[in-house]
Parts: C-alpha cells; sequence; structure tokens
C-alpha cells in the first residue's frame, strides 16, 4: 500500500534525469497560462483536463513519460490518465521546478 502511495505520487526514487536522457517526454499538465508563466524546456503542455482528448499527440505508449504540474496533485491525476490509456511508463515528476532541479 505505501509503496502505491509512493509511486501515485512520484515520491518514489526514480532518476528522472536518466529518463530524460533517454527521451522521456515531460508532459506539464498545468493550465495554458500557468505554463506561458514558466516551465521545462522541451516540456509539452497538455493540461489535465484536457488530457484524454489529446492522447494522439502521446503516439508511442511504451516511451517514458514524466507528468508533472505545480504541485504533484494534477500530475499523479494524469498519471493514472495515461496508464489507465495503456501507456506502460509513466510516471509523477511532481512539481515543475522541483522536477527541473532533479534533471
Amino acid at each position: 500500500m505505501l509503496d502505491t502511495i509512493k509511486s501515485l505520487f512520484g515520491l518514489e526514487k526514480t532518476d528522472f534525469a536518466d529518463l530524460v536522457k533517454k527521451g522521456a517526454i515531460i508532459v506539464d499538465v498545468r493550465s495554458k497560462g500557468e505554463f506561458s508563466g514558466g516551465h521545462i524546456k522541451n516540456s509539452i503542455n497538455i493540461p489535465v483536463d484536457q488530457l484524454k482528448n489529446n492522447l494522439s499527440r502521446l503516439k508511442d505508449k511504451n516511451k517514458p513519460i514524466i507528468t508533472c504540474c505545480a504541485s504533484g496533485m494534477r500530475s499523479a491525476n494524469a498519471k493514472s490518465i495515461l496508464a489507465n490509456a495503456g501507456y506502460t511508463q509513466v510516471y509523477n515528476g511532481g512539481g515543475w521546478m522541483s522536477l527541473n532541479n532533479k534533471i
């Protein structure tokens, strides 16, 4: 149970820098306005409330995807949406500023 909670909220020990080096896609699920105020270089913005309708932007279901937002709550939700849609390597990166420091 604890491992599930850690995984859901991105607290597991994940080497995000290594995932990015291996070609992971960073999906920032904040609103367009939040994204325009600052974001991780080369990340793509798909607000969490629009994610289900934009899955076609994430073509390879086996490519690593790192979700991020402001605090980690929306990115946890996005991780669940992607996992339920068949994406096999989805990681919750938590808050975008913290994630940016890890990569």
